[in-house]
């Protein structure tokens, strides 16, 4: 099996739903504390009487035929242990001597969430990246009570979607539904496992669709739901009353923190995005290709409203359009402020980004935009983003170093704490090369260069146009920020 990936870690507000398995004891025993009064509490929503027509007294039956289809996730992790003694720990001669036993190096973590079969005929099950990062292994159980040893299939940090896969028969996948489809108001119905107790189910409506700006990772247009969402229901099912896949749980929000309670924000995959990066994984051998532009943008501020004619302050002032891509092959030119694209208001850069992240490559887009103060609509065809460069190619001086792009959950840790809009991290440094003398170590995020601005790979490529007589790169390392001269 090949090992599990790995995601840099968030410190968010937001509760994600797979969590360390450490018992109910902990939880039970901790006293409720005191908390103010909140302003408002939302009614809770009431089911309808009838669903096409057929009175629906209980939402037993639909969850009868669903309930099979919904698992426990359950992931392992083997961490070693420092010992207390330290280095003297490793010397046989001083535990001998002293008469210090052998103790165990390494224990196990075990964390749960859930997931969802979307496949019975292949297996696959669904559930969220977050579940399964950093673990060696994932069983899953199902409903009637099997436990099964599961294979990865592949996963995807950015929108928080992985697929793996479980060898069994007589497996019930269950039937999948437009999320396009998606109403305010609709009743949704939350499955999961949440603390480890076993399937539970809880309902609401549909508060809000297409929600992105949350404090979470990656690329977000998620379903927001007041059905409860706790720890562990992340990777479950979202169903809509005809008992069809409407999304995949992910998150539940809270400013004061998991342990305050549910406050009816929870958040959803929709189950269109998530069937997409499905079958990405399952075609790409595990990688999803994204699509893009291709431009470099910036926000609008109300001076530069002003100058380009907009009555407010929104929208994506592209800076720059590299060479080749596909915003250059339909037109787009420096200058032009994107308002909308295929239909969804973009306000900023960061909803250019959002909206280009969720695309396809070979996805075709329409962009409305505005050019010297009159609108036009262009029509672009996205290509594949770039995801590394070689350092000789840039530049001579960076020869030996390799670069990568920045998954969206290292972006957004990285606009957290230097309030940088993008970089690049160093995939590696061969040692004693041109780069490694220098200074630069894998791992090494590049915020900033004398090569000018970048916010991604492709900037940075595009950077080097015109290479600067003095090459200075801004690193964070760790928590240590710095500058390398390159020579």
């Amino acid at each position: 099996m090949r090992p599990f990936p790995t995601l840099m870690a968030l410190t968010a507000a937001a509760a994600f739903g797979g969590f360390a398995a450490t018992g109910l004891n902990d939880l039970m025993q901790k006293p409720a504390l005191a908390a103010p009064p909140a302003a408002a509490v939302p009614a809770a929503a009431a089911l309808p009487a009838s669903v096409n027509g057929q009175s629906l007294p209980s939402l037993a039956p639909m969850l009868k035929q669903v309930t099979p289809a919904v698992v426990s996730v359950y992931s392992r992790q083997t961490v070693r242990v420092a010992s207390p003694l330290g280095p003297l720990a490793d010397d046989p001669f001083f535990r001998r001597f002293f008469g210090i036993p052998d103790m165990p190096r390494e224990r196990v973590e075990r964390a749960l969430g859930s997931g969802v079969i979307v496949d019975a005929a292949n297996g696959y099950v669904l559930t969220n990246h977050h579940v399964i990062e950093n673990s060696d292994g994932v069983s899953v159980t199902l409903s009637d009570g099997r436990t099964l040893e599961a294979e990865f299939i592949g996963s995807d940090p950015d929108t928080d979607v992985a697929l793996i896969r479980i060898p069994a028969g007589n497996l019930t996948a269950i039937p999948l539904a437009d999320s396009d489809q998606l109403q305010v108001g609709d009743f949704v119905v939350a499955m999961g496992n949440p603390y480890g107790l076993g399937q539970t189910v809880t309902s609401g409506i549909v508060s809000a669709v297409g929600r992105s700006g949350i404090p979470v990772a990656g690329f977000q247009n998620f379903i927001q739901t007041d059905a409860s969402i706790n720890p562990g229901n992340s990777g479950g099912a979202l169903v809509n009353l005809q008992g069809q896949l409407v999304g995949i749980n992910t998150a539940s929000f809270n400013p004061r923190g998991s342990m305050a309670g549910n406050i009816g924000l929870g958040f959803a995959i929709p189950i269109n995005l998530a069937r997409n990066i499905k079958d990405q994984l399952v075609a790409n051998n595990g990688v999803v290709r994204r699509g893009t532009l291709g431009v470099e943008s910036q926000d609008v501020d109300e001076r530069m409203a002003r100058g380009l004619g907009l009555d407010v302050p929104r929208g994506a002032l592209v800076a720059r359009v590299y060479p080749g891509s596909a915003a250059a092959a339909a037109g787009v030119q420096a200058g032009d402020v994107v308002l909308a694209a295929n239909g969804q208001r973009v306000d900023n850069r960061a909803a250019l980004h959002n909206f280009e992240g969720l695309q396809p490559v070979g996805s075709r887009v329409t962009l409305d935009v505005r050019r010297d103060g009159k609108p036009l609509q262009l029509v672009a065809t996205l290509k594949e983003g770039v995801r590394d460069a070689d350092g000789a190619t840039l530049d001579p001086r960076l020869t030996g170093a390799s670069f990568k792009e920045l998954d969206e959950a290292s972006r957004q840790v990285l606009r957290s704490m230097v309030r940088s809009q993008g970089g690049i991290q160093v995939s590696n440094v061969a040692r004693n090369s041109r780069a490694w003398n220098s200074g630069l170590r894998p791992g090494d995020l590049v915020i900033a260069g004398s090569n000018g601005e970048f916010a991604d790979l492709a900037g940075f490529r595009a950077s080097f146009e015109r290479k600067p007589e003095q090459l200075v790169l801004q690193i964070l390392r760790g928590r240590s920020s710095g500058r390398l001269l390159m020579q």
